[in-house]
């Protein structure tokens, strides 16, 4: 049910504008993709959040052409909880992908297994450069390079260099 509504969804947005995509169509997909089941935290909060611990549940390719400086690759197809055995049950966690769906998931699976404080990136890391901010590539440098997941995910991302 949910695929077919986002795909009907996106074959609308794709015949958009980029000043469409950037005037609010991206809230309006994010609200019909996710299920809002995770407290979601805004860029704006989870930039003067303290003691947190950031998990990217992006693929290890897409980790790899950047990401949000001290996160933690992992991953989501392969993704198993004993990936994060090491953290404490009430370690401030937020979850983050592309733009927030597979991240919702992941969150869900470390709720449901006891971690206490976990939230999910409203918008992903599209949104985390969209705003401006910066990423680190697998060498701990900064870039403009951003892994759009796709084609038709990849309209989402409005700065930054475009990888598939």
């Amino acid at each position: 049910m949910i695929r077919s509504k986002l795909l009907l969804f996106l074959v609308m947005i794709s015949f958009q504008t980029r000043a469409q995509v950037e005037s609010g169509t991206y809230n309006a997909m994010l609200k019909t993709i996710l299920s809002h089941s995770v407290p979601e935290v805004s860029i704006k909060k989870l930039k003067v959040m303290i003691d947190v611990t950031l998990l990217d549940a992006r693929e290890p390719a897409e980790f790899g052409v950047s990401h949000i400086a001290n996160a933690i690759s992992i991953g989501y197809d392969q993704f198993n909880v004993s990936t994060v055995k090491n953290l404490d049950k009430n370690t401030k966690i937020v979850v983050y992908c592309s733009v927030g769906y597979r991240s919702e998931k992941i969150a869900e699976k470390l709720k449901k297994e006891g971690f206490t404080h976990v939230s999910n990136l409203y918008g992903g890391i599209f949104e985390w450069v969209n705003q401006g901010n910066p990423v680190i590539d697998s060498n701990g440098q900064s870039t403009k390079r951003v892994h759009g997941y796709s084609k038709s995910w990849g309209i989402w991302l409005n700065k930054g260099e475009k990888v598939y």
